[in-house]
């Protein structure tokens, strides 16, 4: 299989994994052949890669981040609490709904935890081509694996890898709170709908504080997850060692997140480019060894992705190393010409005077 963007998609072309809805419910199949009317759905559902069936890439096989059982699990509490809480007056948002919120949670959380101890390979959520109707609920998910994998680079122990999971789970719930249209503005936002956004933070910590079965740890994460290494952040302006080491790793996952996202007012960017991103932050918004960190758990340029080279030739990424993910295995299977040739691999580790210039 091999992986491409839904802009270059072609009709007819064949589709090698399921694409799932955000509460896994399967959109288009295995061996679907893909129709322009399809393909148009998948842009509204927020797709922003799929991987299509090619016969130089047969042995290429994506392994999922989780099972899916475990994703529909986690994406079904995340639907139902946060929306119970979408449902809530305005003046009763902070009261407790849900005896069981924590345990909820926890169990999810068991089951992600244990997953991803067991992945070794470089983290990737292209590798789990899936829609979302609210951008809050997906973004909740994956932020929790990406903070996950980072505190197991850590070493991080179980109690404070259940911490570190619940706080990135619920870091978003505030923005239940804050209306729809100003969450899916397309263009920018007004002083004033800016001014609502950032309360987002504080709903969540009075949301959070005050669950019985949550600690005030939780609430933290969502308090300070928008606060900044130079104080420039939200809502209180801490600065370096005033917030929580948790909220420090939450806050890098969310903006890698949001850039390597589809959103109403850009495009996606590809892993490589978020990660300079983060790197342009550091000393500013992040700490240099917590970027670092996270570099080093996430796959710079995926398996399957097509990347042009700088002597001219096409290759699909096919192999690489959470250490060296800058570095990947690739099948190299178009010439300097862009012309079809036959296919034969290439490791960037063993030929470093070859570098990727552009992903296609």
């Amino acid at each position: 299989m091999r992986l491409t963007s839904i802009h270059k998609v072609i009709v007819g072309e064949q589709i090698a994994k399921p694409i799932y809805s955000a509460s896994g419910i399967t959109l288009i199949g295995e061996g679907v052949h893909l129709t322009q009317r399809m393909i148009d759905r998948l842009k509204l559902a927020n797709i922003t890669h799929v991987y299509i069936k090619d016969k130089r890439f047969e042995d290429l096989v994506i392994p999922e981040v989780v099972s899916e059982q475990t994703r529909r699990e986690a994406m079904g509490t995340i639907l139902q609490t946060f929306q119970a809480f979408q449902t809530q007056p305005a003046t009763s948002y902070c009261k407790p709904i849900q005896t069981d919120l924590g345990r909820a949670f926890r169990n999810v959380m068991g089951s992600l935890i244990d997953e991803l101890k067991h992945n070794e390979t470089a983290l990737s959520l292209l590798g789990s081509v899936c829609g979302f109707d609210h951008y809050v609920f997906t973004h909740s998910f994956q932020v929790t694996l990406y903070a996950i994998t980072v505190a197991l680079r850590k070493g991080f122990n179980q109690k404070e890898l259940m911490e570190i999971g619940l706080g990135a789970i619920l870091h978003d719930i505030g923005k239940m709170m804050v209306p729809y249209e100003i969450l899916s503005k397309p263009g920018r936002l007004t002083e004033e709908e800016f001014f609502l956004m950032k309360k987002h933070a504080e709903y969540g910590f009075e949301i959070l504080r005050r669950q019985d079965n949550l600690s005030l740890l939780t609430a933290h994460c969502a308090f300070q997850h928008h606060e900044r290494f130079d104080g420039s952040g939200y809502p209180r302006n801490l600065t370096d060692l005033e917030i929580h080491p948790y909220a420090k790793i939450i806050a890098i996952c969310d903006v890698y997140d949001a850039l390597t996202s589809n959103r109403t007012y850009r495009n996606a960017m590809l892993p490589h480019e978020a990660i300079e991103v983060l790197y342009a932050g550091v000393g500013t918004n992040f700490s240099k060894e917590l970027v670092e960190d996270f570099k080093g758990t996430v796959a710079l340029y995926p398996l399957g992705i097509s990347v042009v080279l700088t002597t001219g030739e096409t290759g699909v990424v096919i192999n690489n190393r959470a250490e060296l993910s800058s570095r990947p295995l690739l099948r190299i299977y178009k010439g300097p010409d862009g012309q079809a040739i036959e296919p034969y691999e290439l490791d960037l580790a063993k030929n470093l005077h070859i570098m990727i210039a552009s992903c296609e």
